[in-house]
């Protein structure tokens, strides 16, 4: 299973921008997509999600500004970031829990994480 994360950058405060996490027709029609991040100093915190069929929930923190959606012709699932704030500087990761047959099968995966630089 390979994720690929691309889109990453630097922007101002009050910019935008938008990831791209892409997998095989597989990993993507069979399982929910992720986004995380990881900040200078600071634990790995979930950014968002979303299903399958397209549910997705956010981090009280992200709520509002970051839209995660599904583009099912490219196998690609996008965060578009808007209103950016220079505390979402951090490296953002796509990921995937792949489900076997019960639980102890379960398996993640991640993509290489991609920086976003928010300056102030």
């Amino acid at each position: 299973v390979q994720l690929q994360a691309s889109g990453g950058g630097m922007v101002q405060a009050g910019g935008s921008l938008t990831l791209s996490c892409t997998t095989s027709r597989s990993v993507f029609s069979d399982n929910g997509i992720d986004w995380y991040r990881q900040a200078p100093g600071k634990e790995r915190e979930l950014v968002g999600s979303i299903s399958r069929a397209g549910y997705t929930n956010y981090a009280d923190s992200v709520k509002g500004r970051f839209t995660i959606s599904r583009d099912n012709a490219k196998s690609t699932v996008n965060l578009q970031m808007n209103s950016l704030e220079p505390e979402d500087t951090a490296v953002y990761y796509c990921h995937v829990r792949v489900h076997g047959l019960s639980s102890k099968y379960d398996r993640d995966y991640w993509g290489k994480g991609t920086q976003v630089t928010v300056s102030s």
